[in-house]
């Protein structure tokens, strides 16, 4: 049986998602529109590998 390749991207992604809304619970300042000084570059990353592992992801035709 052969596994499949870890995509890294991916995991980094999940990681990043599982952080941001971690610290979101956790922060009432975050929870608003305007995150905290702690909360931006967390919240960054997030979007930042959000956005590289979506533009990877085919494009689906209608």
């Amino acid at each position: 049986m052969t596994t499949r390749p870890t995509d890294d991207l991916f995991v980094r992604y999940m990681k990043a998602f599982e952080d941001s809304t971690t610290h979101t619970a956790a922060c009432p300042a975050c929870q608003g529109e305007t995150p905290c000084t702690d909360g931006v570059p967390i919240h960054e990353r997030f979007a930042r590998l959000q956005d590289a592992y979506n533009a990877r992801q085919p494009k689906l035709q209608r």
